[in-house]
Formats: C-alpha cells, structure tokens, sequence
C-alpha cells in the first residue's frame, strides 16, 4: 500500500492521540483524528471480554467508514474485575465505587483493536490484555482524584499515565501502553500490514 493514504484515528481520547502521533511520525506519517458515534453498550454477562472489546472497537471503524475513506483506527478499552466490566463512570459516585472495588485487588485491562482500509476492504482485528495489580489505596485519596474530574472519562475511573491515577498501580504484567489505550507493538504490526512503514 502507498504511504499517502489517509489515516484516520476513530477516538478521541487524547491518550491515544499522543500515542498514534508518536508512533506515526518516526514515519513521517500524520492523522486526522474522527471520533465514532456509538453508543457503548455493556451487556450482564460478556463470555470473551477481548472479543467484546475487539467487537466494540470494530463497530466504532465501522461508524467512521461510512462517510469516511482510509485507513481507520480503533481501539476500544475496557476493564474487568470479579467477572464485571467496568466502562467508564457514569458519575463522581460510580468513580469513588469503582475506585473502592479496585483498591488492593488485581484486574485485568482489555483494548479491542481494529485497522480497517476501506478502499482495499480489509479489516485487521485483534486485542491485548494486561494484568494490573492496585495498592490498597485510602478514601482521602480516591475524593481528591474523583474531584480533579481525571478518572470520569476513563474505563475504570483511572488512569495509567501522567496523574494521580498512576500511582495506584502497584505492578502490571504485560503491555503498559495496552492499559493507557492503544497497545502500540500490536498497532504497528497491524500498520506493517496496511502501509510500507520502513523502506
């Protein structure tokens, strides 16, 4: 495939913005970023939670195909504790829940990814799943993140990178960059597949 083809990032999480643009541009390569309007909607009972979120971020390409030509990119996340799954929260409330529930437990974080070209109608689809272990974390601590505003757009009702959230992380085991939003390794393989990254 020819390296002008337009890429399209189908998110608008400024996180996977930062990671797509740092990705792209050891190529010289550049993206418009056209957020799918979908509804997430998260069922009692999922059977494969990284099908689920492989499945998600497939419906969230397909949105943007439909007025949109390229290369298109998605990701969903999504992250599991005791068999539920908990998206992004609804509320300050739902945040200091969630946020109680993961204290000093481990889960596991789900990122669906799909790279569809809609010229050559070909779909990649995949997704990565890490491990993330929480320290027991104190209420005064969970009110003053909730109130920053920080874990409400985020699956979990926390953040890996660059605030408070991150220091509620004890350890993880597998892809770091997966529980930001956008398992990068597994992107670029997909990418290789689409586009002649490197001469």
């Amino acid at each position: 495939m020819v390296k002008n083809k337009k890429i399209i990032l189908a998110s608008a999480s400024p996180r996977r913005k930062l990671l797509l643009n740092a990705l792209l541009k050891n190529f010289g390569l550049k993206f418009d970023v056209i957020q799918a309007n979908i509804v997430e909607y998260i069922p009692e009972k999922v059977k494969n939670y990284g099908k689920f979120a492989a499945d998600l971020a497939e419906l969230k390409a397909l949105e943007v195909a439909v007025n949109n030509n390229g290369l298109i990119i998605a990701a969903d996340t999504i992250v599991v504790f005791n068999g539920r799954i908990l998206g992004k929260p609804s509320s300050p409330s739902e945040a200091v829940k969630m946020l109680n529930t993961l204290s000093g437990n481990q889960h596991r974080v789900y990122t669906g990814l799909v790279v569809f070209d809609t010229e050559g109608d070909k779909l990649y689809k995949t997704f990565e799943v890490t491990s993330v272990k929480f320290r027991k974390i104190q209420r005064k601590e969970i009110n003053f993140y909730v109130k920053s505003g920080s874990p409400l757009d985020k699956a979990g009702a926390y953040g890996i990178q660059d605030d408070f959230g991150s220091t509620f992380v004890e350890k993880i085991n597998g892809d770091y960059f997966n529980v930001v939003g956008l398992p990068v390794y597994k992107l670029y393989d997909a990418l290789s597949d689409f586009i002649k990254l490197i001469n």
